[in-house]
Order: C-alpha cells, then sequence, then structure tokens
C-alpha cells in the first residue's frame, strides 16, 4: 500500500500529499509505524495479518520518481501489481470524491508515471483521492503545490476516513465489494422542507357573535 506526496516540511499540507494523508491514517489504524529504509527510498512499516504481510510505502523520492521507491520492494518481496494500492491525488474529481480502480493510464500524474515505468506496468490498484481542478491547465503544477482551504481540506480528509472503512476488505482481497463501497456516492441530505406561508389577512375568520350562535332571528321575514 503506497501514498505518493513530496517529502519535507514546505510540501506537507500541500493537495499533492493527499496520499501521505491516506498513508499516515492507514498506519494509524493498522498500529504501524513507518520508519526510513534506504533501500527503498522512502518511510516504510510492514503489518503482520493472518491474510500475509502487508507492506506500507511513502516514497521519499519526490513525487517524479516514485516508482524508484515502489519497484524494489515489489521486487525483492515478489508483489505482483495486482497487489499493489497506490493512494494519490485526483485532479479530476472534487474534494471529498474519490474512486477505487484497477489499471488505465497514469493521466499526466508524474508520480502514477514514473510507477508505470519502472513496474513495466499499469495492472496496479489506484486510490483517488478528488482535489478539484484549477479549471486552467497552465495552473496544475502551482494548484497541487499549494494548500487547499480549510473546507477542501475538510472534504478530503472525511473521504480519506470513509475509505478507511474499506480497509479490511482491500487487505482481504475483497475488491469488488471495496470498491462498491469506496465508490459509492454520499448521500445527500433533503433540504428542509419551507415553513407554510401565513394566511393573508382578508383569508382569516373572525369569530363574531352570530356565527357562534348562527344567523341572527329576522321573523320570518326572508329577503
Amino acid at each position: 500500500m503506497v501514498g505518493l506526496g513530496n517529502p519535507g516540511p514546505e510540501y506537507e499540507a500541500t493537495r499533492h500529499n493527499a496520499g501521505f494523508w491516506w498513508l499516515d491514517e492507514v498506519a494509524r489504524k493498522l498500529g504501524a509505524h513507518l520508519v526510513p529504509e534506504r533501500s527503498y527510498y522512502g518511510l516504510v512499516a510492514r503489518v503482520n495479518r493472518p491474510e500475509g504481510p502487508v507492506w506500507l510505502l511513502a516514497p521519499m523520492t519526490f513525487m517524479n520518481l516514485s516508482g524508484k521507491a515502489v519497484a524494489p520492494l515489489a521486487r525483492f518481496f515478489k508483489i505482483a501489481p495486482e497487489e499493489i494500492l497506490v493512494a494519490h491525488d485526483e485532479l479530476d474529481l472534487m474534494p471529498g470524491q474519490m474512486k477505487l480502480k484497477l489499471g488505465g493510464s497514469h493521466a499526466g500524474h508524474n508520480g502514477l508515471k514514473d510507477i508505470h515505468a519502472q513496474l513495466g506496468s499499469a495492472d496496479y490498484w489506484r486510490l483517488r483521492l478528488g482535489i478539484g481542478h484549477p479549471g486552467v491547465k497552465a495552473e496544475v503544477i502551482n494548484y497541487v503545490l499549494r494548500k487547499p482551504p480549510q473546507d477542501q481540506r475538510e472534504a478530503i480528509h472525511k473521504a480519506i476516513e470513509q475509505s478507511i472503512q474499506s480497509l479490511d476488505l482491500i487487505l482481504g482481497g475483497e475488491m469488488d465489494k471495496a470498491m462498491v463501497k469506496v465508490n459509492a456516492k454520499p448521500s445527500e441530505p433533503k433540504p428542509p422542507r419551507p415553513p407554510k406561508p401565513p394566511r393573508p389577512a382578508n383569508q382569516i375568520e373572525l369569530q363574531t357573535p352570530e356565527s357562534k350562535t348562527g344567523p341572527a332571528d329576522t321573523g320570518g321575514i326572508s329577503s
């Protein structure tokens, strides 16, 4: 399980580090402690599970060389591409949205591009964490390297928390069930009913003595 980002305090809270945020939550959930490992150019933790050992990896190579960390660990422990999950920031999804998928294009994401090249395969799992798009392609680099506003940051972290609820399914290899759960759109609350407008004054029935006792006695004379 790999989380992508850039090392260093200056990048810690930037959109491009959404994968690191996710991996930190996974490590916390599993009680793992990531430590530097020079052989794999990153922070690494091993978690022993009933299904077998699980490796957590945060590459410290900077985003463009993420494959330099992923490929050596995968080769040494004979981990097949389809047994790898990479969490990364995704421009094509809004903050708070996420998608779990197997394979596909790197879509210009430099971290995925290098993993493709180093693994020699695109057939690994990705957890795409939405960060939104600046709207102009020329602004993408500056956008991903900036801190999101508070509301977007909270939306991204809420999606991460929701994805962690599917962690046991993912670790157990039940990816179909995990995809259904992760990719489900959150239910939107129903808007409250608008209050009924007050009745106009000219439609308010006033009770008079006559309305209480019936029509006044006309002595049998009808008009």
